[in-house]
Parts: C-alpha cells; structure tokens; sequence
C-alpha cells in the first residue's frame, strides 16, 4: 500500500507539471495582452505591467519564473482581481465549491445506490420501471438545463428557496439537486445493472434456498459485491460534479472557483487560471487515489500495483 500511494504521488507530480505548464503556455502564446481585454492601454503602461508581473521576458523565461513561485508557494497576483493574490482567492472560494460538491456528490449516490437497488429487487415491477423512467429524465436534462426551471419552479412559482446568492443552507438547496440530479440517473442505472448481475450469482441463489431472508440476502450479501462498480466510478464522479459546478455557481451566483476560472480564462488572468487548475487537477488525483484503496478495502481479491 505505502508502495503504491508513493508511486501514485510520483505519477501525480509529473503529470501535474505537464499541465500547469501547458496551461500556462496555451495562455501566453494565445494572441493579445491580458491587460488589453476591458480598455486598451498606453504601451508605457502596459510595459510597465508586463514588468511588474514577470511577463516581459521570452516565453520560457516567464515559465522558469512561474515555476520559481510555485516551488516557493506563491501562486502569484491575480491580473484581474486588483490587489488580490490567488492564493487569497483560493481560500475564499474552495470551501463553497467543495460544500456544493460535497452535498451532490452524498446525493448522488445515495439516491443511485437506493433507487438502482429497488428497481432490480422488484425487476420488471412498477417501481423499476418508474425509477427507470425518472433516472432517463435526469440524464435527459443536464444541469445547465434543469437549473433554471429549478429556479422557475422552486425559486419563483413556489418560493420554497432563494433563486441566487450565498449564505445560509437554504441557498444550498437548489444547487446541489440541481447538480446532482443527472449523476444520480447514473449511478442508479449503474447500481441496478450491477445488482441483477449479483442477484443472479450462484451463491444468492443458494442463500434463498437455505431459507435466508430476502432482507438479508440483499442487504447482506448482495450490496456489497454490487457496489463494486459503483465504488470504481465516484473517482470520475467527483471530478465531473466538481468541474460541472462552475455552471452552477454562475447561474445561482455563489462565489466558488467556478466564476474565478470562467472569468480567468475569458480575462487571459495566467496566475488565477494556474491556480484553479492545480486545485482542481489536485482534487481530482486524491479522489481516484481514495477510490483505488477504497476498492481493496471492499474486495481483497484485488491488488494494488
């Protein structure tokens, strides 16, 4: 295990090179300045700016002096966000990505998990053919979609839950059925396949003709073989839910890393665009690496390698 989650940082490290690097590089090389996107400057000023920024030098010197202040823990200063550096950006808007993340990712499964389970105990029944019907619709409808009927319905017909804004739990609700809502079809079209697979196996079978209760045989036996492929898909998960929040954060207007990266790439901000990046990249290679354990932990017939 040691072995493996060294091998894994290692991997991670290299690739991460790779595509701050290459972020940083697709960002300069585009044509233009990233001072000249509001209001077209005076080339003193501008050169001055470049200056001030480490941005007047040939493209792999500016790399070299990027990747200087990274080794050193600066992100830099945000091009865009006056006086403001990323790594106080950063601080500021995680937390709230992670909440909303957090809650869809938990929602997600659990209705997948419950919903995929229930439609293949009661196969070909009512309640399978609804739970189908319903997870169809949530992969139908993708969140930049369902968003603003959320907001029409919820937000403005029924005024059960504000439209937009941050603060308190009820301006979580929205965003996180909202993002969560596809997810969950998947993962319960995927937990039902998995579940009749197992409910098919040999010793299910001789598990109900000993007698076992039906309760028990599902719960107990079933789940968690079932669960497996489950398990193998929250690392991508997470990371679809996670970069899928930036349409949800613009459009209910929570202040998470989702408008910082948006407008990072629209305004050419190098240093703020780094930073998300690294965030995301980051987030996304310790998921994977927890669900890689996660999964030996569940099945020790497999190895880590």
């Amino acid at each position: 295990m040691p072995a493996f989650i060294f091998k894994r940082i290692v991997q991670a490290l290299l690739v991460l090179v790779v595509v701050v690097s290459a972020t940083f590089l697709m960002v300069r090389l585009a044509p233009g300045s990233p001072f000249g996107a509001e209001r077209k400057l005076d080339p003193a000023v501008e050169q001055r700016l470049n200056a001030h920024y480490h941005l007047d030098g040939t493209i792999p010197e500016q790399l070299l002096c990027y990747w200087r202040n990274l080794l050193q823990g600066n992100l830099g200063e945000s091009l865009k966000y006056k006086n403001r550096t990323v790594v106080e950006i950063l601080a500021q808007a995680l937390p709230k990505s992670a909440l909303v993340g957090s809650c869809a990712l938990v929602l997600a499964l659990g209705v997948g998990i419950v919903a995929g389970s229930l439609a293949a105990v009661y196969h070909n029944g009512p309640l399978d053919r609804a739970a189908m019907l319903l997870a169809l619709s949530g992969i139908c409808l993708p969140p930049f979609l369902l968003a603003p009927l959320a907001i029409l319905v919820f937000g403005i017909y029924f005024q059960c839950f504000p439209v937009a804004g941050w603060g308190s739990l009820d301006h979580l609700v929205l965003p996180a059925l909202c993002l969560a809502a596809p997810y969950a079809a998947y993962c319960s079209r995927l937990m039902r396949s998995s579940m009749l697979d197992v409910l098919d196996q040999d010793y299910i079978r001789t598990a109900r003709a000993k007698g076992v209760g039906e309760s028990t045989v599902v719960f107990r036996h079933a789940l968690k073989s079932a669960i497996l492929p489950l398990v193998s898909f929250t690392g991508p998960l997470a990371a679809n839910i996670l970069t899928g929040s930036m349409v949800i954060e613009d459009v209910f207007k929570i202040p998470g890393l989702g408008p910082f990266f948006v407008n990072s790439v629209l305004t050419r901000d190098v240093f703020l665009l780094g930073g998300t990046v690294i965030v995301y990249f980051t987030v996304l290679i310790t998921l994977n690496t927890c669900v890689d354990i996660l999964y030996t932990v569940l099945d020790k017939r497999i190895k880590l390698l």
